[in-house]
């Protein structure tokens, strides 16, 4: 039996227009103010990195003392309004995160929505389980109070992780 996908989403309202909020995360070095220091995260792409369907991203992380190389593609983008990246070597055996941006009266409400699945069977369940569902549900904590901090953000809506089928 195959280990569920599983979903993780925030949602938050920053007083930017799309065009800027889209902009700050379209920076994939910013993805660095946004991670955690605890993971030591660092983009390995060479500066500049031009964001747009088919750019493919290399980056190292630390967890539990452990280095994690991580190789992520863009599949989707649509300036002003969407991305999704893929990962394409890494931890997982399925990352697809979503990063949308909608223009609301006094703002923009950035959702990020990241579909997951573990590798390795039931050792993968038992891991998600100890440590990997309550690891992400920090790294995406410090996240959305990071995009707080450095773009005057609030909090409309947040989901908890979990199984979508």
């Amino acid at each position: 039996m195959s280990e569920p996908r599983r979903r993780i989403e925030r949602s938050q309202l920053v007083p930017l227009s799309v065009e800027d909020s889209f902009a700050f995360f379209a920076d994939a070095y910013n993805l660095e103010a946004l991670t955690p220091p605890w993971l030591r995260f660092r983009i390995l792409t060479p500066r500049p990195i031009p964001m747009e369907k088919g750019a493919t991203i290399e980056y190292v992380l630390t967890t539990h003392r452990l280095p994690v190389r991580w190789r992520t593609e863009i599949i989707e983008w649509e300036p002003g309004r969407r991305f999704m990246d893929r990962q394409l070597e890494g931890p997982f055996r399925l990352w697809e995160h979503t990063h949308t941006f909608e223009e609301r009266q006094d703002g923009t409400l950035i959702r990020d929505t990241v579909l997951y699945r573990m590798p390795y069977g039931p050792l993968g369940a038992i891991a998600h389980r100890i440590l990997v569902e309550r690891d992400l549900e920090r790294v995406f904590d410090y996240r959305r109070d990071a995009v707080d901090r450095l773009l005057g953000g609030r909090r409309p809506t947040l989901a908890p992780a979990g199984s979508v089928g």
